[in-house]
């Protein structure tokens, strides 16, 4: 039988604990208060005590300390061994995992191997009052609906969306119990061998982290008007996007994709230039907090989408947008 707790499945990245756990601490906290489950976190690749005080500060009432030496470094088939053998050994009710460009792949696996079922690319849980089991809200049709699915099998899991939630402020007054727990790792276990790891080169904020992103469409013409946009983004702290069509026009690298085909993202501000707002486009966008479209076309799709809206040409509008957001940000 399970046991009464809800449990978030992360990792460390690059030295650090992946910044998605702490945000999973937000709605596991969520779900607690309405169930009054106990909040783990299971941590792989870390026996840092700093780090579990810092998610018991945060929300966790246990922190499990996943050791092994091939944790050290990201590699699909062993994270999802222990992520499954953590998970069955504590049994939980309800397991949240962060869908991010790992987690888009950790996840399905694992809750396969548990034998359940899975809720993707989820914005918001919740619990539902009459039978006391996990709601999942998550965007259907490309983004132009939210659907609330129903976890009707055991362990209840959810892949939540970054940024959807933001982290919980830290309370050192919050106590919670630490373990060590050591992953057995079998050679046979893992299948793919990473040879060698290339750096992406990238300047400023990570599009995935950014709370501002400033994204340019086709109807820009060409690549110059990408260094118009990134202006824009450096005066607000931001990062540049680009849809589908901008990229395969080689005008932006892939990396700055945003949609079905690149990357998701929740920013709590989305700012597109001269994008129609495809369903490809929105899948990737609809968790943001407010949208504003410039776009010539007054039917143009991304204007339903769209908190505010402005009708017009870009070359005219952004260059005043950008001046008008450079004097409120050095005044």
């Amino acid at each position: 039988m399970a046991t009464q707790e809800i449990l978030v499945l992360t990792y460390m990245k690059d030295g650090s604990l992946e910044p998605s756990g702490l945000e999973l601490l937000n709605p596991a906290t969520e779900l607690s208060n309405q169930n009054g489950m106990q909040i783990g976190i299971a941590i792989l690749g870390s026996e840092d005590e700093s780090i579990a005080e810092e998610c018991i500060s945060k929300g966790a009432d246990k922190v499990y300390l996943v050791s092994n030496d091939i944790l050290k470094t990201y590699n699909s088939d062993a994270y999802v061994h222990v992520m499954t053998q953590v998970a069955a050994k504590i049994d939980p009710s309800i397991i949240l995992i962060s869908r991010n460009i790992e987690g888009r792949e950790l996840a399905a696996r694992v809750a396969f191997r548990l034998g359940t079922g899975l809720a993707q690319d989820c914005l918001e849980v919740s619990i539902d009052k009459e039978t006391n089991r996990m709601l999942a809200n998550r965007p259907v049709y490309g983004g132009s609906a939210i659907a609330i699915v129903d976890c009707q099998s055991d362990p209840q899991v959810a892949a939540i969306r970054p940024k959807a939630y933001e982290a919980l402020e830290a309370d050192t007054a919050r106590t919670g119990e630490i373990e060590l727990f050591e992953a057995d790792i079998p050679e046979n276990v893992i299948k793919v061998h990473t040879i060698e790891t290339v750096a992406e080169e990238a300047e400023g904020i990570q599009l995935e982290d950014a709370r501002i992103v400033v994204a340019g469409g086709r109807g820009l013409g060409g690549p110059e008007p990408f260094e118009q946009l990134g202006e824009l983004a450096g005066l607000l702290d931001g990062a540049v996007g680009a849809s589908r069509a901008a990229v395969d026009s080689g005008w932006i690298p892939h990396s700055q994709q945003v949609g079905l085909t690149g990357k998701t993202i929740t920013p709590d501000v989305y700012i597109t230039v001269a994008i129609s707002g495809a369903s490809q486009h929105m899948a990737g966008c609809t968790g943001s907090k407010v949208i504003v479209a410039i776009n010539k076309d007054p039917e143009a799709n991304i204007f339903k989408d769209a908190k505010y809206g402005i009708v017009g040409d870009w070359e005219n509008i952004l260059p005043a947008l950008t001046e008008t957001v450079r004097e409120l940000t050095q005044s």
